[in-house]
């Protein structure tokens, strides 16, 4: 089992429609670990980490995201698995 982090940033309409509890949900149901917060652009940001099928599902849901927001876009970029987190879950501030 390959274990990755992937970065993602996502472009729409993102925030004030759940997105980010959405992406707790869908985090926890996949066994991914990591964070999500919106970022002052109108963007929400991620970071997920786990076996490779689990985190690629999430971003995968992240592409769609939950029913009231529109993804227009959704920047990807895997990098190495750094095991820093224990749990996911919303990240507030910059």
């Amino acid at each position: 089992m390959k274990l990755i982090r992937a970065h993602v940033v996502v472009s729409g309409l993102v925030q004030g429609v759940f997105f980010r509890a959405n992406t707790v949900k869908a985090a926890k149901a996949n066994h991914v670990h990591g964070w999500v917060r919106n970022l002052p652009d109108g963007t929400v940001e991620a970071v997920f980490e786990g076996p490779e099928d689990a985190v690629q599902k999430t971003v995968k849901w992240c592409e769609e995201g939950p029913p009231s927001a529109r993804v227009d876009k959704v920047d990807v970029a895997i990098g190495e698995y750094s095991g820093d987190f224990d749990s996911f879950d919303i990240k507030y501030g910059i």
